[in-house]
């Protein structure tokens, strides 16, 4: 392989001569996952960009370790969950999802990739994405982890704030400081909004994502994202910083560039 295909990581910049080359070193692949919804006044909507960034970050600081790692194209669409009432979002049903997810990895392995790691970056997606990969182990194939990269994120971003205050949550942390720093040119800050109170449905209060309370106790119930959050968000996205962002970045693609490692090196 030249020296200008080993420093390619994204499958769909490599030739299918590259990839063959590529092969001999039975890489891992990082398939990408997200959304495009909503993410708050201040954000674009499509968080699948992130996901593929980060996961390009994530391939060149495993090879720097060692290891070989590509990036299949990210999926845009997540499944669809909260996010239906708002303009611009673009999802898939669960069914369709799951056959998706399903085909993509199948593809993967069929030509040989058996080493893949999800990187999923839509809540929505989580239990789907556990039900295909089960079924996949369950059938004899391999164990296929799952990182969910803002689960992740958050947990990073709170160490280094030492707090977890009112600015997590849908449209606000840890996606506004990322974004900032990943995607700033397509940024408006000064649409950034402090939460404003849930909306009721049925007459009872929203508790959150997919819950209604009645007398102190959260019910599940079919809720809207417009109902959890009036003025487009969850978090507080005013307190965003770019520097947080990009130190947030550092921290997760380190973290899962090891664990890349440790998966390739897995018999």
């Amino acid at each position: 392989m030249t020296n200008q295909a080993a420093s390619k990581v994204f499958l769909e910049d490599l030739t299918s001569a590259e990839l063959r080359a590529a092969m001999t070193r039975h890489p891992l692949v990082l398939l990408p996952l997200g959304s495009q919804e909503d993410q708050g006044a201040h954000a674009p909507m499509g968080d699948f960009r992130l996901a593929g960034a980060i996961a390009g970050r994530i391939a060149e600081a495993a090879r720097t370790l060692g290891s070989a790692v590509l990036v299949a194209p990210t999926l845009p669409f997540g499944t669809a969950d909260h996010f239906g009432m708002v303009p611009g979002g673009l999802a898939l049903s669960p069914a369709s999802f799951r056959a998706v997810l399903h085909d993509l990895i199948g593809d993967l392995r069929r030509n040989g990739l058996e080493r893949i790691v999800l990187l999923n970056g839509h809540g929505g997606n989580v239990p789907i994405i556990h039900e295909v990969t089960l079924a996949i182990r369950r059938a004899g194939g391999p164990v296929i982890p799952s990182v969910y990269l803002w689960k992740i994120a958050r947990e990073l971003m709170v160490r280094r704030l030492g707090t977890g205050d009112a600015r997590f949550g849908h449209g606000g942390e840890p996606l506004a400081s990322i974004g900032l720093a990943l995607r700033g040119d397509a940024m408006r800050p000064d649409f950034a909004v402090a939460p404003a109170r849930a909306g009721v449905v049925a007459g009872y209060r929203v508790a959150g994502f997919g819950a209604i309370r009645f007398e102190g106790i959260e019910i599940d119930a079919p809720v809207e994202y417009h109902e959890v959050a009036p003025n487009s968000a969850v978090g507080d996205a005013t307190k965003a910083d770019a520097a947080l962002g990009a130190a947030v970045v550092d921290d997760l693609v380190a973290l899962i560039a090891r664990f890349c490692v440790n998966e390739a090196g897995r018999s």
